[in-house]
């Protein structure tokens, strides 16, 4: 059984990796209202179901991928019960041999380590290299969890707030498409 917080409305006081401080200082900073809990470590989407609970929102699957000679990044947003047809994502972005970017690549780019990839982690990209790819099932939920970078915590957000500003102001679009 996963270990949860109480629900906060704010960002937290004691010590955080970087990445998290700015994910929180972003937030705050537009005014982007959150609830977020902290927990255990959690390493799959099924142990996320209990955050679900907590929150009131499905925690995303987020998948960090790139191109054969990793040259193209691409982090995928979907709901944890789907799972990913890289062929038909292959066809749709027209990249082809998409496969898992390696763990370097994702602390590189998204400033996180494997199993705690988020949209968060976007706000680290600040050249632009990953390019984000949100289903479409997601992009029409009131709502959005995610991780704020560590799979130690996670936040639910209105979606809206995600895409219209969050996103924008770190300089990143979502392409929104059918997975």
């Amino acid at each position: 059984m996963v270990q949860i917080s109480e629900i906060y409305t704010t960002a937290p006081t004691d010590e955080r990796i970087p990445l998290e401080k700015k994910v929180y200082q972003t937030l705050d900073k537009l005014k982007i209202s959150y609830e977020r809990v902290d927990n255990d470590v959690v390493e799959t989407m099924e142990e996320c179901e209990e955050i679900d609970k907590a929150l009131g929102v499905e925690i995303r699957k987020s998948i960090f991928l790139c191109n054969k000679k990793k040259t193209s990044f691409f982090l995928v947003v979907m709901s944890a019960k789907k799972a990913l047809d890289t062929g038909m994502l292959e066809k749709k972005i027209g990249v082809s041999h998409l496969s898992f970017a390696p763990g370097e690549l994702m602390e590189k780019y998204l400033g996180t380590k494997p199993g705690s990839a988020s949209v968060m982690g976007l706000v680290q990209d600040e050249d632009d290299y990953v390019q984000l790819i949100l289903d479409k099932e997601v992009a029409d939920e009131e709502w959005f969890g995610c991780n704020p970078g560590i799979n130690t915590s996670h936040l639910k957000m209105k979606t809206a707030d995600l895409l219209q500003k969050f996103l924008p102001y770190i300089r990143h679009r979502a392409k929104i498409i059918e997975l």
